[in-house]
């Protein structure tokens, strides 16, 4: 495959960045959220059939303890949002995974639940994975208030004013969650049972639009409390306000290993977000509309990076360094710029000097311009296929394969300490997926086979000792603990996107990365990592509210920017 990681000038062909370039771990962990993002694709989708959002119960108390029922009618198909919300002591608020008790618990229901489907759910939500779940049941969640806002807001409209601009813009969300759980886990309905409706077979949608009916719940609950509080000094939340709070989100290494266990589907997101980048680098002309949002975007996106903040060090260092090279960008750039043939190619070259976050953000930016050269690419991010094993290719057919895509393994040197401190594996308490120190702890022998690169370099040593002309049955008659390497190298011929470019057993491995890489995908945007294994980050902020998605609203809200009066 072609690498384009600069395009020529006047190379009008589509053509896609190579895996080399693409599929390395750092650069996976600069992306942006793009146009093709599942949120994205979830909220058009909603405004393209005219979605109306009803609330059929609201059964709340004075401190915003009780329930709603939220209807949603997707394609002549009737859904239910169903939230919950109890009283959750100080020291039970956490983020992690291992939490047994949230301020709020939900599910997305398939229909309209009957009085005992409430009651049983009052019963089981509550305890999200140790609870007992029905089909009817589509997708769980789970989120905790916002410690540092929540009961401010509250505070501010029961008094008759808005909250700080300052403190909105910085945070973001009312409620953060910690696990969205679908595709039948703990006994709820499976995917494949419903991906034949058209808003649903492209991946996430149905976790989305959960997120999305959470964000619209957290509003409603801040409104009520604060109401009942006062009802003579109530006032409603300013609706620019209202859009530029998102759902928080908080998330960790569970996230990361579905990247390698899922290489075909990997492949399928990134060679349509390559495929966009290429369709857009091909255009020569850009007409004046274009090159007129193009031109609010740059801008826009200086002010979305100034309300960009975080603790980390690493990121806090990596935001300051794209705050200079956009401010830098965005001088160079008018709409003279784009009045000369193949401009999105010239845009695209300004940044290769550039970190990679600046790179990548261009890359979001340019797709952003993008409408019907793009938007029919998301129904190519499923993938029905499987690896398979080819029985029949020679190991020099073999070999060839790995010296052309496989290469960059040899750059590892797996006989160091380093390049294997660490494995992975699923805790028992939890199921979730761990880290651990190989030297340090137990437990290696329970070790998750996320070491494609090891296990690639393991497979060239006994390669050496077999002839080129061995088939692969019958190496593998000899070798049987290479299939599962075989088949993803065999798989990477036709999917060559499948595979990260990275040990991730290295001891200076950051699989933050990893999360960061797939919540780009989702459309979480202001990530904030809280270490190199969890973090937390914002999804719709800034996107049409629910009582907006019925209307003729544009799908106008990538890198929000609170709008002030």
């Amino acid at each position: 495959m072609k690498s384009t990681a600069l395009i020529p000038e006047l190379d009008n062909i589509p053509t896609l960045r190579s895996p080399e370039v693409v599929m390395d771990l750092s650069r996976m962990g600069s992306f942006f959220p793009f146009r093709l993002s599942f949120a994205r694709i979830m909220i058009r989708n909603l405004l393209k059939n005219k979605t109306k959002i009803k609330t059929s119960t609201w059964s709340f108390d004075d401190k915003g303890f009780g329930h709603a029922v939220y209807t949603i009618v997707i394609e002549k198909r009737t859904l239910s949002f169903i939230a919950l919300s109890n009283s959750l002591k100080k020291s039970q608020r956490t983020d992690r995974v291992i939490a047994s008790a949230w301020d709020t618990s939900f599910t997305l229901f398939d229909g309209i639940p009957t009085k005992a489907d409430i009651a049983r759910l009052k019963e089981q939500l509550p305890h999200q994975e140790a609870g007992r779940y029905n089909k009817s049941e589509l997708v769980l969640s789970r989120a905790n208030k916002s410690v540092r806002i929540f009961d401010l807001v509250v505070k501010s409209l029961s008094s008759g004013i808005q909250p700080s601009g300052l403190m909105i813009d910085k945070i973001g969300y009312l409620m953060r969650t910690t696990a969205v759980y679908g595709n039948g886990k703990f006994g709820i309905n499976d995917r494949k049972n419903l991906i034949a409706h058209s808003n649903f077979n492209v991946p996430f949608q149905m976790e989305m639009l959960t997120v999305y009916l959470i964000r619209n719940f957290s509003i409603d609950l801040v409104q009520h409390i604060a109401k009942k509080k006062c009802p003579e000094k109530f006032v409603e939340l300013d609706i620019n306000i209202q859009r530029h709070l998102g759902i928080g989100n908080a998330t960790g290494l569970g996230m990361a290993p579905f990247l390698v266990k899922h290489p075909i589907l990997l492949n399928n997101w990134f060679q349509v977000r390559e495929t966009a980048l290429s369709r857009m680098l091909s255009i020569e002309e850009i007409e004046p509309k274009r090159i007129n949002k193009i031109l609010a975007l740059i801008k826009r996106v200086q002010s979305h990076l100034n309300s960009w903040a975080t603790d980390d060090s690493r990121q806090a260092k990596r935001i300051e360094c794209l705050k200079r090279e956009w401010d830098q960008l965005k001088n160079d750039i008018s709409y003279n710029f784009f009045i000369a043939k193949n401009s999105l190619s010239k845009l695209f070259k300004l940044t290769k000097n550039k970190s990679l976050e600046c790179q990548e953000l261009m890359v979001s930016l340019i797709m952003e311009i993008g409408g019907e050269e793009l938007d029919g690419l998301d129904h190519c991010m499923e993938s029905s296929r499987i690896p398979q094993l080819d029985p029949s290719m020679t190991l020099g057919e073999l070999c060839q394969l790995i010296n052309r895509n496989f290469s960059w393994v040899n750059k590892i040197n797996f006989s160091s300490k380093g390049a294997t401190a660490r494995f992975w594996y699923v805790s028992e308490e939890k199921l979730e997926p761990r880290l651990g120190n190989r030297y340090e702890e137990d437990g290696a022998e329970l070790e998750r086979p996320l070491d494609v690169a090891r296990r690639v370099s393991n497979l060239e040593k006994d390669l050496k000792k077999s002839p080129d002309d061995l088939t692969v049955a019958e190496f593998l008659m000899k070798y049987p603990r290479h299939r599962y390497v075989v088949r993803r190298i065999q798989t990477n011929l036709w999917a060559p996107y499948s595979e990260i470019h990275e040990n991730l057993l290295d001891e200076k491995c950051m699989p933050i990365d990893m999360l960061r890489c797939k919540l780009a995908f989702f459309g979480a945007s202001k990530f904030d990592p809280k270490s190199d294994r969890w973090v937390r980050v914002n999804l719709f902020q800034g996107a049409p509210l629910a009582d907006e998605i019925s209307s003729d609203i544009e799908d106008d809200w990538w890198m929000p920017v609170l709008k002030t009066h």
